[in-house]
Order: C-alpha cells, then sequence, then structure tokens
C-alpha cells in the first residue's frame, strides 16, 4: 500500500501556504535591488545638488531607516503576508505596521526631498503583496498623487507628462499585479481540489483492494464454517483459522491507513514537539500571540497519543481565537515520570466552567470539549478546564505513558 504524503490535502509540495515559493523570494530580491537602486540614486541626486542643504543629515537618516524598513517589510513581513493570503486570511499586526511604517518614512523624505519620489515604484509592489485589493487600491493611488506632486516641485515647467505617467504606470502596475494574483489564486484553488478528489479516489481504491476484499474473503470463510461446522468440524476449524489469519493482515492493513491519516504536521517527522511549535507559529497574528514551551525530557509517544496532543491544541486555539477574545495564549507539554500533559491557556475573558455544557454536540469541526475529553478518554487520560470570568482560561489534557 502506497503512503501519500497527506490524506486529505493531496501535493502539498507546491500548494501548502507555508511552503516557500522560490520564485516569490526571487521577485523580493529583484525588487528589494531596485528599491535599494533607486534610494541610493536619489540619495546621491540629493548630495551633489544640494551639499550644504541643512536637511541634508535628515535626508540621510531617513535613507538608511527607509532602507531597512523596506528590507525587513520584505524578509519579515512580506512571506508571512502571502501565507496569510493563500490561507485565506487578512494581514496580520506585523505586515499593517512593517507597512505603515515604510509608507511614513517615504511621505517624510519625499516632502523633503522630492527626488526621492520614484522610489514608490517598489512600494507599489510591497502594497499590493501585502494588502487586500481595496486598501492595496486606495494605497497605490496616494502613492501616485504623492508622486506627481513631487515632481511637479522639481519641474522647471509645466509638463502634461508629470500629469500622466505616473497615474498610467500605477495603473498598469495595479491591473498586472492583480490579474496575476487572482490568476494564481484561481490556480491554487483548483489544483488543492483536484489534489483532495486524487487523494479520495486513492484512498477508495486502496481500502476496496485490501480492507474491503479481506472483509469479503473473512464472510465467505465464516459462511462456510458455518455450514460444515456439523459435519467436518475440521474443515470448519480450517475455515476460521484462515479468516483470522486474513482479519490479523487486515489489521496491520488499517494501521497502516491510520498511520496515512495522521495530522499532516506529524508527517512531517518532526515530532509532536515541532508540530506544536509549527501550530503556535501559524495560530498567531496580530491580535493574538501564542507561545509554545516544553518542559522535561522528552521521551517517544505513541502515534495516536501525538496525534490526539495535536488535534486538542488545535480545537483549544480555535476556540480561543472564535470565543475567547485574547491577546496572548501558549501551549505547554510536560513529559514527566509516567504521563505527558499538555496545557492550553489563554488571558481571555474567561468562562464559568460549572455553566458550561461538556455534553454539548461537537458540529462540524470537532473543536468542542465533547471530542476533546473522548480523544483523551480513550487513551485513558483526563481532561480538565479551570477558567474565571475575565481571568483567563487553562485547559490540561494528561495521558498516562503505561495505558497509553
Amino acid at each position: 500500500m502506497s503512503h501519500a504524503p497527506s490524506a486529505t490535502g493531496g501535493d502539498r509540495a507546491t500548494l501548502d501556504p507555508q511552503t516557500p515559493d522560490p520564485d516569490a523570494r526571487w521577485l523580493v530580491t529583484v525588487m528589494n535591488t531596485a528599491f535599494l537602486a533607486l534610494l541610493a540614486g536619489s540619495l546621491l541626486r540629493y548630495l551633489l545638488k544640494h551639499p550644504e542643504s541643512p536637511r541634508l543629515p535628515w535626508v540621510v537618516g531617513l535613507s538608511i531607516t527607509l532602507a531597512t524598513l523596506q528590507l525587513a517589510g520584505h524578509w519579515l513581513g512580506g512571506r508571512r503576508a502571502d501565507r496569510l493570503r493563500l490561507a485565506g486570511q487578512r494581514p496580520g499586526g506585523l505586515q499593517l505596521v512593517l507597512l505603515g511604517s515604510v509608507v511614513a518614512c517615504w511621505v517624510v523624505i519625499v516632502l523633503l526631498a522630492p527626488s526621492f519620489a520614484w522610489c514608490a515604484v517598489p512600494l507599489i509592489y510591497t502594497g499590493l503583496r501585502s494588502l487586500p485589493i481595496r486598501a492595496a487600491v486606495a494605497l497605490v493611488a496616494v502613492l501616485c498623487a504623492l508622486v506627481m506632486i513631487a515632481e511637479w516641485r522639481l519641474a522647471d515647467s509645466v509638463d502634461p507628462n508629470l500629469f500622466l505617467l505616473p497615474p498610467t504606470v500605477a495603473v498598469l502596475a495595479t491591473t498586472v499585479f492583480i490579474y496575476m494574483r487572482r490568476q494564481a489564486d484561481r490556480l491554487a484553488a483548483t489544483e488543492r481540489r483536484e489534489g483532495t478528489l486524487a487523494e479520495r479516489q486513492r484512498l477508495s481504491m486502496e481500502i476496496h483492494d485490501t480492507l474491503a476484499q479481506s472483509l469479503s474473503s473473512q464472510q465467505m470463510l465464516l459462511q462456510a464454517a458455518e455450514r460444515t461446522w456439523d459435519s467436518d468440524p475440521a474443515a470448519a476449524r480450517g475455515h476460521v483459522r484462515t479468516a483470522e489469519s486474513i482479519a490479523e493482515r487486515s489489521l496491520a492493513e488499517a494501521r497502516r491507513f491510520v498511520h496515512d491519516l495522521a495530522p499532516a504536521d506529524l508527517a512531517e517527522g518532526g515530532g509532536l514537539d515541532e508540530a506544536l511549535r509549527t501550530l503556535a507559529e501559524r495560530e498567531s497574528t496580530g491580535s493574538l500571540r501564542v507561545r509554545f514551551h516544553r518542559d522535561g525530557t522528552p521521551v517517544p509517544l505513541p502515534d495516536r497519543v501525538q496525534s490526539a496532543l495535536l488535534r486538542i491544541a488545535q480545537g483549544a486555539l480555535a476556540n480561543v481565537r472564535e470565543h475567547a477574545a485574547a491577546t496572548t495564549a501558549a501551549l505547554t507539554l510536560s513529559h514527566l515520570d509516567d504521563q505527558v500533559v499538555l496545557d492550553i491557556a489563554d488571558d481571555g475573558r474567561g468562562f464559568e466552567p460549572s455553566g458550561a455544557r461538556t455534553d454539548a454536540p461537537v458540529g462540524d469541526r470537532g473543536h468542542g470539549l465533547p471530542a476533546m475529553r473522548a480523544r483523551v478518554r480513550q487513551l485513558g487520560g483526563t481532561l480538565t478546564v479551570e477558567s474565571t470570568p475575565s481571568e483567563g482560561t487553562v485547559l490540561s489534557a494528561a495521558i498516562p505513558l503505561e495505558r497509553a
């Protein structure tokens, strides 16, 4: 039986928002190089034409600051913005702060030295890459207006191109970028659907060729044993033994299916610690910071224990994000002598545990307390919830290692 990278997602190599895009890195390098070249050229022009200007220290300092912010915005915020966009989420606080700082610094330096106006071209790319389309278009319009004003201040006479060239370039760049983004999003959505369908087909074929065939054979053997039980007990027992052997092989196949269907973060091979650390990074946004911490000496954990704890962490963080109005959350994995404990704590609004319906239906997503309790109970563990209104919540899942 073949093993797939993910049981539901198909080939994740090119579609996963967490996977680095080599083309995006290449484009970032080109845009950064262009920005630094424009910035250096503008600064050199100002040094040659205004060597005695009292604004010179400010212009030099702002140029250095602008270069630093632009590089930080691309390398720290841009890649995360791409992942959030592909995941269907809005840009976080880090992206907005970096982009706002770059634009503000550029506006100030353009007011001091209009020759820096054409540094707006890479800023247009930054805005289009980081922001939703409507916000990006509004930013491009503002940048274009400032470029026209700066060029008008530098001009010796009125030139119609001063008012035609910047908006034309901005419209062309924006239109092409939006078109390419929409095409890329459509292609990614299509490939995700095709990958999901292909994986479902693969699983159905695997189940038909292994488990279904084995169950059919067992049924036929048991029926034959029933027919010959009185007339030929030895043959009947032989049929039962053969059915038992087939059942043993089927159980091994079923376990291989379970391994294939493990959470994708665990399938990467980094273990539970790395999966929880990745989850914390992925769930962190501008309004919610999630940290991961490990206590004790890690020991090998059974696959089903790792899967259960990761699913509990995912469900708990989903509840924190949707209901707690928290600003920070912490995942703590503690390896004790006889058990492993996962704590999920947040500083949100909290609730009264005695009034919570722990037997309520879980819903479609399975993030409720009943699903978490069921997962822990199957492994002989316990799930406890400590919460106080306005003082946050701590959810703790403890699983004994011997029982697991």
